[in-house]
Protein backbone atom coordinates (compact mmCIF):
# COMPACT_ATOMS: atom_id res chain seq x y z
CA UNK A 1 0.00 0.00 0.00
CA UNK A 2 2.54 2.72 1.09
CA UNK A 3 4.82 2.05 -2.25
CA UNK A 4 1.77 2.40 -4.09
CA UNK A 5 0.95 5.56 -2.66
CA UNK A 6 4.63 6.84 -3.85
CA UNK A 7 4.37 5.51 -7.09
CA UNK A 8 1.28 7.10 -7.02
CA UNK A 9 2.90 10.21 -6.11
CA UNK A 10 5.46 10.43 -8.84
CA UNK A 11 3.04 10.08 -11.74
CA UNK A 12 1.52 13.07 -10.14
CA UNK A 13 4.41 15.00 -9.74
CA UNK A 14 4.45 18.25 -11.97
CA UNK A 15 6.47 18.75 -14.99
CA UNK A 16 9.26 21.03 -14.08
CA UNK A 17 10.08 22.53 -17.54
CA UNK A 18 8.61 25.74 -16.71
CA UNK A 19 10.43 26.10 -13.21
CA UNK A 20 13.65 28.02 -12.66
CA UNK A 21 16.45 25.29 -12.52
CA UNK A 22 17.00 26.19 -8.76
CA UNK A 23 13.40 25.58 -7.90
CA UNK A 24 13.10 22.55 -10.10
CA UNK A 25 15.17 20.26 -8.16
CA UNK A 26 14.23 17.21 -6.64
CA UNK A 27 14.98 16.46 -2.92
CA UNK A 28 14.80 13.11 -1.23
CA UNK A 29 15.69 13.10 2.78
CA UNK A 30 16.01 10.46 5.16
CA UNK A 31 16.08 11.78 9.14
CA UNK A 32 14.31 10.78 12.20
CA UNK A 33 10.94 12.90 13.06
CA UNK A 34 9.77 12.87 16.94
CA UNK A 35 5.81 13.67 16.67
CA UNK A 36 3.52 14.17 20.10
CA UNK A 37 -0.08 13.79 20.27
CA UNK A 38 -2.56 15.51 23.17
CA UNK A 39 -4.43 13.58 24.24
CA UNK A 40 -2.38 10.14 22.80
CA UNK A 41 -3.19 7.97 20.33
CA UNK A 42 -5.92 5.31 21.72
CA UNK A 43 -7.45 2.57 20.13
CA UNK A 44 -10.44 4.71 18.52
CA UNK A 45 -9.81 7.85 16.77
CA UNK A 46 -10.38 10.67 18.30
CA UNK A 47 -9.65 14.38 18.21
CA UNK A 48 -5.57 15.60 18.98
CA UNK A 49 -3.46 18.46 18.69
CA UNK A 50 0.02 17.37 16.81
CA UNK A 51 3.27 18.64 17.61
CA UNK A 52 6.64 17.64 16.58
CA UNK A 53 10.38 17.76 15.19
CA UNK A 54 12.82 16.34 12.58
CA UNK A 55 16.03 16.22 11.17
CA UNK A 56 16.89 15.29 7.74
CA UNK A 57 20.05 14.82 5.60
CA UNK A 58 19.59 15.30 2.11
CA UNK A 59 20.50 14.42 -1.33
CA UNK A 60 19.20 16.46 -4.63
CA UNK A 61 19.64 18.07 -8.01
CA UNK A 62 20.67 21.41 -6.10
CA UNK A 63 24.15 20.20 -4.33
CA UNK A 64 23.99 23.05 -1.97
CA UNK A 65 20.92 21.58 -0.02
CA UNK A 66 21.92 19.29 2.04
CA UNK A 67 20.02 19.15 5.10
CA UNK A 68 16.73 20.09 6.88
CA UNK A 69 15.23 20.49 9.93
CA UNK A 70 11.53 20.51 11.10
CA UNK A 71 8.95 21.61 12.91
CA UNK A 72 5.58 19.54 12.92
CA UNK A 73 2.24 20.95 14.16
CA UNK A 74 -1.22 20.25 12.96
CA UNK A 75 -4.90 18.81 14.44
CA UNK A 76 -7.56 16.53 13.24
CA UNK A 77 -9.14 12.53 14.15
CA UNK A 78 -6.35 10.28 15.20
CA UNK A 79 -6.28 7.12 16.58
CA UNK A 80 -3.53 3.75 15.88
CA UNK A 81 -5.88 2.73 13.23
CA UNK A 82 -6.84 5.79 11.24
CA UNK A 83 -5.70 9.81 10.90
CA UNK A 84 -8.17 12.36 9.41
CA UNK A 85 -5.45 15.15 10.33
CA UNK A 86 -4.43 18.64 8.79
CA UNK A 87 -0.58 18.87 9.71
CA UNK A 88 1.73 21.00 8.76
CA UNK A 89 5.58 20.94 8.43
CA UNK A 90 7.43 24.21 8.38
CA UNK A 91 11.64 23.10 6.88
CA UNK A 92 14.19 25.53 6.91
CA UNK A 93 17.55 23.80 5.16
CA UNK A 94 21.02 24.46 5.20
CA UNK A 95 21.01 26.94 2.87
CA UNK A 96 18.78 29.08 5.07
CA UNK A 97 15.71 28.30 2.44
CA UNK A 98 12.91 27.56 4.10
CA UNK A 99 9.33 25.13 2.81
CA UNK A 100 5.96 24.68 4.17
CA UNK A 101 3.93 21.28 3.63
CA UNK A 102 0.69 20.64 4.21
CA UNK A 103 -0.30 16.69 4.77
CA UNK A 104 -4.15 15.77 4.81
CA UNK A 105 -4.74 12.45 6.18
CA UNK A 106 -2.06 9.63 6.65
CA UNK A 107 -2.58 6.10 5.59
CA UNK A 108 -1.71 4.27 8.71
CA UNK A 109 -0.51 0.59 8.81
CA UNK A 110 0.16 -1.89 11.74
CA UNK A 111 3.25 -4.00 11.16
CA UNK A 112 4.76 -5.98 14.33
CA UNK A 113 2.95 -3.75 16.67
CA UNK A 114 4.08 -0.57 15.31
CA UNK A 115 2.90 2.06 13.20
CA UNK A 116 4.14 2.82 9.50
CA UNK A 117 2.79 5.57 8.30
CA UNK A 118 2.28 7.71 5.07
CA UNK A 119 1.43 11.23 4.56
CA UNK A 120 1.29 13.07 1.26
CA UNK A 121 0.73 16.42 0.78
CA UNK A 122 1.95 19.52 -0.90
CA UNK A 123 4.32 22.41 -0.47
CA UNK A 124 2.22 25.33 -0.16
CA UNK A 125 5.00 28.21 0.55
CA UNK A 126 8.76 28.48 0.06
CA UNK A 127 10.88 26.47 -1.69
CA UNK A 128 9.27 24.06 -3.95
CA UNK A 129 5.93 25.62 -3.66
CA UNK A 130 3.37 23.31 -5.63
CA UNK A 131 6.00 20.49 -5.75
CA UNK A 132 4.43 16.99 -4.47
CA UNK A 133 5.61 15.80 -1.23
CA UNK A 134 5.80 11.99 1.24
CA UNK A 135 6.55 11.07 4.04
CA UNK A 136 6.61 7.90 5.09
CA UNK A 137 8.27 6.30 7.85
CA UNK A 138 7.69 3.38 11.07
CA UNK A 139 6.40 5.37 13.94
CA UNK A 140 7.96 3.64 16.37
CA UNK A 141 6.25 3.22 20.00
CA UNK A 142 8.22 1.67 22.98
CA UNK A 143 5.00 0.07 24.52
CA UNK A 144 2.43 -0.99 22.22
CA UNK A 145 0.22 -1.80 24.76
CA UNK A 146 -0.13 1.61 25.97
CA UNK A 147 -2.68 2.56 22.60
CA UNK A 148 -5.23 0.58 25.13
CA UNK A 149 -4.92 2.90 28.08
CA UNK A 150 -6.76 5.98 28.97
CA UNK A 151 -3.85 7.94 28.21
CA UNK A 152 -2.71 6.31 25.38
CA UNK A 153 0.24 6.99 23.09
CA UNK A 154 1.72 10.71 23.93
CA UNK A 155 4.65 10.26 21.81
CA UNK A 156 5.75 8.39 19.22
CA UNK A 157 9.36 8.66 16.96
CA UNK A 158 11.26 6.64 14.34
CA UNK A 159 13.47 7.03 11.22
CA UNK A 160 11.49 8.93 8.50
CA UNK A 161 11.37 9.81 4.57
CA UNK A 162 10.94 13.08 3.17
CA UNK A 163 10.53 12.79 -0.78
CA UNK A 164 9.52 16.17 -2.79
CA UNK A 165 8.91 15.67 -6.64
Amino acid sequence: MVAASLAALVHAAPDTSAHASHAAAAVSCAGNNTVSFSPGLSLAARRTRIGGSGAYSCLSTDPALRSGTSSISGGGRNGCFFSDATTVERITWNTGERTTVAYHGGNVQQVAGQAVVLVVGRVVKGRFKGRAVASPGPQVTVDPLRRASKGGVQLITGPSTLVIV
